[in-house]
């Protein structure tokens, strides 16, 4: 029995950009790119029109924005799952994008690999945030706790792996989750494969009973369970 194929619309006001990404998408088997936009306003009457299973949002756009259009769509159409583009990694736009309900949150200056695993890991009802993105949360998350002593005190949490909970392995993955490595990177740095490496982040997961990645690594630095450089 055939996989089912995953049903995508990209709305972007650049056409260029929505030229290179189709490219990319069609070199993947099991998705298909069956309507785009040049802005939010029309993402409600294609995703009315043609239910496709995610939505690749630009966040910037002259009239309806990819944060108004958002909104607009998790209200109507709950079983669509929203990925937003942008070129932002401030923590603001990425807090903000993602308040709307949207389930993904990709730089523009992604590869190829990052575009497609968060596809998928959307698609199966995860979340993804662009590797650097997380890194800048981590860092303003250290910032926030540092300048709030009621919160966290400055050297009052002392590092220590989370043995009792993970294995050694987890722990590693973890720790380069921290440093804001892709599951690309994981893999090179570790010398595994990227089916691997979602493996051991669905384990740490599942075990840290957290959503995704942001909220295991920054649990994780709240908790002492892994090393953040300045």
């Amino acid at each position: 029995m055939s996989k089912k194929r995953t049903k995508i619309i990209l709305i972007d006001d650049h056409k260029l950009f929505r030229e290179g990404v189709k490219r990319i998408l069609e070199f993947e088997p099991s998705f298909d790119v069956i309507a785009e936009g040049d802005d939010g306003n029309v993402a409600s009457k294609l995703v009315r029109q043609h239910k496709p299973d995610v939505v690749l949002m630009d966040i910037n756009m002259p009239k309806v924005n990819g944060v108004q259009a958002t909104t607009d769509l998790v209200r109507k159409f709950p079983n669509t799952y929203i990925i937003i583009l942008s070129i932002h990694d401030d923590e603001s736009y990425v807090t903000h994008a993602l308040k709307t309900g949207a389930q993904g949150y990709l730089l523009k200056e992604m590869d190829s690999e990052a575009l497609i695993e968060a596809i998928k890991v959307v698609r199966e009802g995860g979340s993804y945030i662009h590797p650097k993105v997380t890194h800048n949360l981590v860092q303003e998350y250290r910032r926030l706790a540092q300048d709030n002593a009621a919160a966290v005190m400055e050297g009052a949490v002392e590092y220590h792996k989370p043995l009792h909970l993970l294995t050694r392995r987890e722990c590693e993955v973890l720790q380069l989750l921290a440093d804001g490595k892709s599951n690309r990177g994981v893999a090179e740095r570790l010398y595994i494969s990227e089916k691997t490496v979602k493996n051991h982040v669905s384990n740490i997961l599942q075990k840290m009973s957290v959503n995704d990645r942001t909220q295991a690594v920054v649990s994780a630095i709240r908790k002492g369970w892994v090393e953040v450089q300045s």
